[in-house]
């Protein structure tokens, strides 16, 4: 078998697919969308991923073609298919995460829990969910939104009637809005050959749409909680087709209940403790996936994992200084750097610690904190 991956998109996944890659001996090339990208080291070409020629120029010189992102458009997915390139996730996977509607409906289908939603095309069919949902509800646009772009919690229907008229007809998405104890992320691998292998359920915390922190394995899941995230990511994972990695977003409700929230189909900030916590990381998971080689042991290493995330960041030289400091005042934290330039909420890096829960999250936070701006 080859051994050459070329992943569309240049950002930090992509990044952190480089180290696994060199230790199994893959070819790993990158099409990224300008110079100087995260992903720069493994850049083998610079083109717009919505370009049908410039992606079929640079999938002849691999033998699978996977994502750092899930924003290629189908028409250019169902050209490399056509041309018989081996896509991972394929598009009939990848509509489902490129199109929450889409989502929606096919989770409905598969009967996986989810929040109440529906499809409006206009004020009046928005306010009637909303009248119908307590008052208060989670509008969506369908496409390109992530890190709590795209999102909004409205009262009233005129609050999303900029989306409304920019949609040319198009539906939005409405979606109850849930309350919920807390947010969870369930993470399982499926190969082509129709392998899986789950992580454990992890708690994540967002600040202002942005994942902050994650814990692994989720504090205080029980076994039942851990058996029904695992199952349920199994289930969506194969009537999906996806292969790859899969990280399934949940809400869990106060009488522990999970919905699905949304779906991710590559690896996610959710499983960045892996690369730390467990026997194999989601990188290198998604690369074996991929390639349809037999999967990794996803066990943990130690009792928890905390993952936080380093957000807007110092620039330059300056960054080098802290990493300095941090790892002299936190040995044990382990820092991973995405050569981004800063912006405020800009994800920009991220600290694992591993060990008892209460101490790797001080590790984790306090190495995070050296960062701050």
């Amino acid at each position: 078998m080859s051994l050459r991956v070329g992943v569309i998109g240049g950002g930090q996944l992509a990044r952190m697919m480089i180290a696994p890659a060199v230790e199994m001996g893959i070819d790993l090339r990158v099409l990224a969308e300008t110079e100087g990208m995260a992903a720069r080291l493994a850049a083998t070409a610079v083109g717009d991923y919505r370009d049908e020629a410039a992606v079929l120029a640079f999938a002849r010189e691999v033998d699978v073609i996977t994502f750092d992102h899930e924003h290629v458009p189908q028409p250019v997915l169902r050209a490399l298919v056509d041309a018989g390139v081996s896509v991972h996730p394929g598009p009939d996977a990848l509509q489902y995460a490129q199109d929450k509607l889409a989502m929606r409906a096919r989770l409905a289908e598969l009967g996986a829990p989810q929040p109440d939603w529906a499809a409006v095309r206009d004020e009046a069919e928005l306010q009637a969910f909303l009248d119908d949902h307590g008052g208060r509800a989670v509008v969506k646009t369908p496409r390109g939104g992530y890190d709590g772009k795209g999102v909004r919690v409205i009262s009233n229907a005129d609050e999303a009637a900029d989306w409304l008229a920019d949609t040319a007809g198009e539906p939005i998405l409405v979606e109850e809005l849930v309350s919920f104890a807390r947010e969870l992320a369930q993470q399982v691998a499926r190969r082509p050959s129709g392998q899986m292998v789950t992580y454990p359920v992890v708690e994540t915390v967002q600040r202002d749409g942005v994942c902050s922190e994650v814990f692994a394995p989720a504090p205080r899941a029980s076994e039942r909680l851990m058996e029904v995230a695992a199952r349920l990511s199994t289930q969506i994972a194969e009537g999906l087709g996806v292969t790859g990695m899969l990280a399934v977003e949940l809400f869990e409700t106060d009488d522990e209940r999970i919905l699905v929230n949304e779906l991710a189909m590559r690896p996610h900030n959710s499983g960045h403790w892996t690369q730390d916590g467990a026997v194999t990381s989601q990188f290198e998971q998604h690369l074996r996936a991929v390639l349809d080689l037999p999967l990794g042991d996803p066990s943990p290493v130690a009792e928890a994992a905390v993952m936080v995330n380093i957000l807007g960041g110092p620039q330059g030289a300056q960054m080098t200084d802290r990493i300095a400091v941090a790892i002299a005042d936190h040995p044990t934290a382990r820092i991973h750097t995405y050569g981004k330039e800063p912006r405020p909420g800009r994800k920009v890096g991220h600290v694992n610690a591993v060990g008892e829960l209460d101490e790797a999250a001080y590790i984790a936070r306090a190495a995070a904190a050296h960062f701050l701006t």
